[in-house]
């Protein structure tokens, strides 16, 4: 039976007239940081509003040419707590709603999890600079170098490993993960370059773009107006 007493209904009412969460992001063509933390707040189902930072602000441009880290963006505030670092903001998420499954509840998949998480969230540098996040653009005849092919077969490796594990879609399973929110920015990456990709690999890419959230995000980069010469060429 549900609780319907006055202290029900009043932690009820508190809940409904809280104040959503705010997360800055930057760019949503170009910021593969801004959005995984978008990815975490809607997998979570976290109640939040967006903040922009601009483009043009010298510490937005320098994370996005990875010049600088991004400490920046995303940052989310919530309930008076400023949590920055993508990885720092799913396991907040996780706490605040861990009904969510954002991490897996089994011990074992849950620091499986985290490790690709970890690794994506430091690793990888050859392919991000070379295949930096671009969702308006489609490069039919891109030229993937070696050091940035070995990052890739790496990513399909951890894919292959995920869904031959917990047979997918998504790469714990059924549910969304933290994991799925961490690599959906490959998945575009992937698409940006076309990139070639094994059968499982490709299956996983279109599943992570086929998602409504990545729809929402996709049609906020076609929307924006500013671009980034540096990252609008062919490298």
């Amino acid at each position: 039976m549900p609780d319907t007493s006055p202290a029900a209904r009043s932690r009820s009412r508190a809940v409904t007239t809280e104040p959503p969460a705010r997360l800055s992001i930057s760019s949503q063509n170009y910021s593969s940081w801004s959005l995984r933390g978008w990815l975490m707040c809607k997998f979570s189902g976290l109640r939040f509003e967006v903040d922009k930072v601009a483009l043009d602000a010298p510490g937005t441009r320098a994370e996005l040419l990875l010049l600088a880290p991004s400490i920046l963006v995303p940052c989310l505030n919530h309930r008076g707590i400023r949590v920055w670092d993508t990885l720092a903001i799913g396991e907040y998420l996780h706490e605040i709603a861990p009904q969510a499954g954002l991490l897996p509840s089994d011990p074992v998949q849950r620091a499986h999890c985290r490790s690709i998480c970890g690794e994506m969230h430091s690793g990888f540098s050859a392919m991000r600079a070379s295949l930096p996040m671009n969702i308006k653009a489609r490069l039919s005849s891109f030229k993937v170098w070696a050091k940035a092919q070995q990052d890739i077969d790496r990513i399909e490796e951890i894919w292959q490993d995920c869904l031959g594990r917990y047979g997918g879609p998504f790469l714990f399973g059924k549910r969304r993960s933290l994991a799925d929110a961490m690599f959906a920015p490959v998945a575009s990456r992937f698409v940006t370059y076309q990139v070639a990709l094994s059968e499982a690999g490709a299956r996983y890419r279109d599943t992570i773009m086929a998602l409504p959230e990545m729809a929402e995000w996709r049609e906020g980069a076609l929307a924006e107006p500013d671009e980034l010469d540096e990252l609008d060429m062919e490298f």
